[in-house]
């Protein structure tokens, strides 16, 4: 073989190359390849498969649990966070409707039927829409009240991983604790869901707070009136956890 036909092997056929360097779970090829004549080897580096939406909004709410706030960060810049963000709002107000019928299989022992299908099943449904205008009501008091950029969308998605803490409200079933575990559930949410405007918008704090505070007071006023719709003799009505139990203005 001449040198000619030497380098052209050399140049143009695709040598094996090993490699005992195998980091994680990436798998790397190499590939001989000519540029003007030059040898060039190019590494390419098989992608990481990408989780799913369960494990993105596990992950999210971990990290949230964990006081890793700049998950807000990705969470408000994420399309499908809005469907994910809005399905945390359900669940943990199935949950807080668990609680709420729970409490009365274990603790009074009658009318599980009709606090199954009013607290859990309609409260889920009806604390899900009253969520939606605590978020409106934050959109509304910062752009025409405090003058801050906010998008709606955004909000959704952050306020939505904010209500996760609402879970809580399950253990209100603890008959004796119902009311301590309500509060701290509630202040809980109502303190992440002031980062998570606070992370969506140019706000600053006092004002994320105040228009958080403000949402949360229509949302309460609401869903207290709603206590008392449809009760089940005169213990609540159509919302769960411990918001179920009728105020009697």
């Amino acid at each position: 073989m001449g040198a000619d036909g030497f380098a052209g092997l050399l140049f143009h056929s695709p040598l094996p190359i090993t490699t005992g360097d195998h980091r994680d779970d990436v798998r790397q090829s190499r590939r001989l390849n000519t540029i003007g004549g030059i040898s060039v080897i190019r590494r390419q580096t098989r992608p990481r498969p990408r989780s799913n939406v369960f494990e993105t909004a596990a992950g999210w709410i971990g990290r949230l649990a964990r006081f890793d706030y700049t998950a807000f960060d990705e969470i408000r810049i994420e399309p499908s966070a809005t469907m994910s963000a809005v399905a945390v709002v359900v669940l943990s107000s199935l949950l807080a409707g668990i609680g709420s019928w729970l409490w009365s299989v274990f603790e009074i022992d009658r009318n599980e039927t009709d606090i199954f299908l009013r607290s859990l099943l309609i409260g889920t449904v009806v604390q899900t829409l009253v969520w939606f205008l605590w978020v409106y009501i934050v959109s509304l008091l910062l752009r025409h009240v405090y003058h801050a950029q906010a998008n709606t969308l955004e909000l959704v998605r952050v306020m939505g991983f904010a209500f996760f803490p609402v879970s809580l409200t399950l253990f209100v079933l603890i008959g004796a604790l119902a009311v301590p575990i309500g509060l701290f559930a509630f202040a809980a949410t109502i303190l992440l869901s002031s980062i998570a405007v606070q992370s969506a918008t140019d706000a600053d704090a006092p004002h994320a707070m105040m228009a958080t505070l403000l949402g949360f007071g229509g949302f309460l006023a609401f869903m207290g009136v709603l206590a008392n719709v449809m009760e089940v003799n005169g213990l609540g009505g159509i919302t769960p956890g411990i918001l179920f139990f009728a105020l009697d203005f």
